[in-house]
């Protein structure tokens, strides 16, 4: 596993319940602020083997990336189960919802 890589999961772990991170800002926070396909492979392909919050990545607009409605309706009660609330176009506000993370280790 690549030291990005085990940035990205551990960063991906500390974002608490009610707060939501972006692609881009969990790229940027384990170096990489170029490598934010890189954390969506790796909420793909890590998520269920270390029990990841895959629901608290957001894309940079505010909105569920995924597409099939099934999956983005489940992100989307996870999310309003832990607090986090959605604007009438399906936006979070990051300004009140976004987790900064202390430092990136």
């Amino acid at each position: 596993m690549t030291p990005f890589t085990e940035r990205v999961i551990h960063i991906i772990q500390s974002i608490p319940e009610g707060k939501v991170m972006t692609y881009g800002g969990v790229a940027r926070a384990a170096g990489s602020p170029r490598g934010a396909r890189q954390v969506v492979r790796i909420l793909h392909s890590m998520s269920k083997k270390y029990k990841l919050p895959w629901h608290r990545v957001i894309n940079a607009k505010g909105m569920i990336a995924l597409t099939e409605d099934e999956s983005n309706s489940l992100q989307r009660l996870y999310l309003q189960g832990e607090g986090v609330s959605f604007n009438e176009k399906g936006v979070v506000d990051l300004k009140q919802f976004q987790f900064e993370p202390e430092c990136a280790d």
